[in-house]
Order: structure tokens, then sequence, then C-alpha cells
């Protein structure tokens, strides 16, 4: 499985290609999550698997190694979607014995991309989708429901970060499986609770100091505030790297994306009603559109970043990967 490459080259959805990561076929397996407008309406209900009026039926690929112990890894993409790194990083761990589940969290939403427009759905959405995807991969009989990890790479990493938090996963999983561990690569952290309380939930992020998507510093906030709370959270800055580093090509400027990494952090309360930075005041109204448009108003827009990795940037990337889900 090559590095290089484009999710947007696949000319098929990932749910109807026949896919074998280190000699295993993948298990197609369907999730049922929600589209949220906001982390309000996400956390008053109903719950993964519940009906919902905005319910959609996501899929993703399960991969079981022979010999397989349990732990378990959900791979979750970025802006672009399932692509040839999020492939091979689950052959890595396919290949290191970890049951393994890529959920495409596009395919069933009709979006190709979110990487010049982020609201097409909300991020209280994705980090929904990954506390549905482990609600059923605890069900399933090769995976321990007590040592499933969420990977999450950008957007993503958001996600997985968001879905670690006690508020969102206790309102929305009740007494549901919680995640043991979370792997942010590359995360954009423009959304965090007040109270960064993540529980028993090991949390790391890994991103490139060069980063123009996501902040450094916001997530280096992030991971400070989960370590004063008491969390098993680290952060590693990866030295001269740019977004998206654990890819094996050249580092080149995407003109189309559309970025706000120095707009202000978006506080959560503890209902998940978003704060406006401005205002000071947490309102359950509120949406990613309302905050980003305001940002943009007030000059935080920015066309165009670069992505991609460099020299030994994905081998670094790959050994910090499987570092951190050895503990599992």
């Amino acid at each position: 499985m090559s590095l290089d490459g484009n999710a947007l080259d696949r000319e098929t959805r990932y749910r109807d290609d026949v896919v074998t990561y280190a000699g295993v076929v993948g298990e197609n397996i369907d999730v049922t999550s929600r589209d949220p407008s906001n982390y309000v309406t996400a956390m008053a209900g109903p719950a993964p698997g519940a009906a919902a009026d905005d319910a959609v039926l996501l899929d993703g690929k399960l991969f079981v190694p022979d010999g397989a112990s349990g732990a378990t890894v959900i791979v979750i993409p970025g802006s672009l979607g399932v692509g040839p790194n999020h492939e091979h990083h689950a052959e890595t761990l396919v290949g290191a014995g970890f049951v393994v589940f890529v959920l495409d969290p596009f395919g069933a939403r009709s979006v190709t991309s979110t990487v010049a427009n982020q609201v097409q759905f909300s991020f209280a959405a994705s980090a929904f989708d990954v506390l549905a995807a482990a609600s059923v991969l605890a069900e399933r009989p090769e995976v321990d429901g007590a040592r499933i990890a969420a990977q999450g790479h950008s957007r993503g990493g958001a996600a997985v970060t968001i879905a670690s938090s006690r508020h969102f996963a206790d309102a929305v999983l009740g007494d549901g499986p919680r995640l043991a561990a979370a792997y942010a690569v590359y995360p954009w952290c423009g959304h965090q609770f007040l109270d960064a309380d993540i529980g028993s939930t090991r949390l790391r992020a890994i991103i490139g100091e060069r980063d123009e998507w996501c902040s450094v510093q916001e997530a280096q906030s992030q991971v400070a505030a989960l370590r004063a709370g008491g969390a098993d959270a680290s952060i590693r800055i990866v030295g001269g790297a740019h977004h998206s580093f654990d890819r094996l090509e050249p580092v080149s400027f995407m003109e189309e994306a559309r970025v706000c990494p120095n707009m202000p952090t978006t506080y959560l309360a503890d209902d998940g009603a978003m704060i406006d930075p401005v205002v000071g005041e947490p309102d359950a109204a509120l949406t990613d559109l309302d905050l980003f448009l305001a940002a943009i108003e007030r000059g935080f827009g920015q066309k165009g970043a670069h992505i991609g990795g460099e020299g030994d940037q994905p081998a670094v990337f790959e050994a910090d990967m499987l570092a951190f889900h050895a503990r599992l």
C-alpha cells in the first residue's frame, strides 16, 4: 500500500471495493450515526443505533487478523476522506496484530471532500461517528470492548478528541463503551470543552511544527488542559513537518483549501453549547457555520495551505503510532 496519492483519486466508494490489508480481507460493517447541527443536539440524544430524525447509515471495513487479541483501532480520515495514507496505516496495524476498522464518514453523506467547505456536516457529527462506530464494534466477538482506540487524522483528530470528552461521551453513550485511547493526528483543536475531562482515556496528539491547517499552539493548549485535569495526555511536535506529514509525497500547496488556523478557540459548556469567544456566553443555537463565518469576517480566513511529508517523517509517524497503540 503506497503512502502517496489522493483519496479523491478513488473512483468507487470505499465500501464497494474489495480491500485486503496484510492478507486480511475487509468486511463491510454498517454504523448508524447522526447528523446533528451542533454539540448540544448531539448530546441531547438519541444515542447511537436509536431512531433519530437526523440518522445516517455510515459504513467502513473491519479487518481481523489471525490470533488478534481484541485490541482494536478505529481509523478516521480527515478532510479528503479515506486515502492511501490511512490505508497504509491500517495495513501496518493489521500486520502488527490489531483488529482495525476503517470508517468512511463521507460516502453515505455524498461528500467527497471538506477541504474547501468544512461545514457540509458538523464537527459534532464527526465526534458522534466515532462513538457510534465504537458502540457497534464493542458488540463484535472479535473485539475487546475495553480496548478500543480511535485514531483520527486532521478533522478526524478533532473528532477523536471530542469523542474522548467525558461530557460528550457520557451524554451520547450513557453506559456504553468508552474509548480506551485516542490518537489525534495533526488534530484541529478549535473546539474544546471548558472542563477538559477525558477520564481514563489515554490521549496523544502528534502534529508538524509547520502545520498551516491546524494550530500547533491550540493542540498544545488542549493537551496542557487535559494534563492539568489529571489525564494521561501527551503531544509530539515533529520538527519541520507540514500537515499530513505521514504521506511520502512532495510537500505541495493545495490552493482549494480554506483554513482558519489562528481563529480564537471556541470553548464548549458542559452541555455542548458553543461560547462565542467575543461574546463570552454559551449559546445552544450556535453552529460551526456561525463561528467560522464570524472568524472569516474578522480576517482569520486563509486560502490555500501546504500538505505532504518529506524524508523520514512518515517513518517517524509510523513508529510513534505503533508505540502508542502497543499500550492497548
